[in-house]
Formats: C-alpha cells, structure tokens, sequence
C-alpha cells in the first residue's frame, strides 16, 4: 500500500483538477484517471491508500471499480470515497453495497472531501 498516494478516479478535467490541488495541498501525493478502465490498471499498480471514484465514468463506472477494488487483496483495504451527483438514498446505498466506505454529492466541499478522505484512510490503516 502506498501510503501517501491518492487515485482520482474523475472523467471532468475541473473536478479532477479540484481534488488534486485540494490534496496535494495537505500533502498526499495524486494520481488521476479520466476513465474507469485507466484507473483500474493504475490502482493494481500503484496501491494507493485511497480512492476517490465517480459514480458515472466511461469505459468501467465507479459501481464496478469498487468491485473490482474490493475483490482484489492487493488493495481490498484501500479507503474508497464515492462521489456523485445521483444523491438520492438508493444511489448512495448502491455506491455503499459496491464498495465505497463514503458517498459524498456532488457539488463537493473539497475541504469536507479531504477530511472524510483522512478519516476513512485512519480507520481503515491505524499505524498511518
């Protein structure tokens, strides 16, 4: 597990451009995707400790790269944080059920973002 390293996992360049200055603002290293199956080979690649994914991504969603991320041991205990701007209650529940420890609408706060990224990565890796 890389243990500084965050994948954005986001097909609008703005967004994506958001996250990563908002991370790399309080030191995590970034790493972004524009789509689905770019993503998946980077995460089994690079390990990182977190994953902020999109719900609706071309080529493989953000439902089937938290699968995907789930079911791999490599990096099953990667933090995953679900973004979306479906922010009714049974999209969040199906965000949940794929993977995703959060599930956060869009339009996002990025200061709560980083926040609820740095409290999923201390539960899920207590010696970070």
């Amino acid at each position: 597990m890389n243990q500084n390293l965050i994948l954005i996992a986001e097909d609008d360049a703005d967004i994506r451009d958001m996250l990563t200055f908002a991370l790399e603002g309080v030191g995590y290293r970034t790493v972004a995707a524009k789509d689905g199956n770019t993503a998946a080979r980077i995460l089994t690649v690079a390990k990182p400790v977190g994953l902020i994914t999109d719900v609706r991504m071309p080529a493989l969603n953000g439902m089937e790269l938290c699968r995907l991320a789930r079911g791999n041991p490599d990096v099953r205990d990667t933090a995953i944080l679900m973004i979306s701007a479906n922010a009714h209650a049974y999209d969040v529940d199906a965000g949940l059920g794929a993977g995703a420890d959060r599930y956060l609408p869009k339009p996002l706060s990025p200061r709560r973002l980083v926040g609820e990224l740095q409290e999923l990565i201390t539960n899920r890796h207590p010696s970070l």
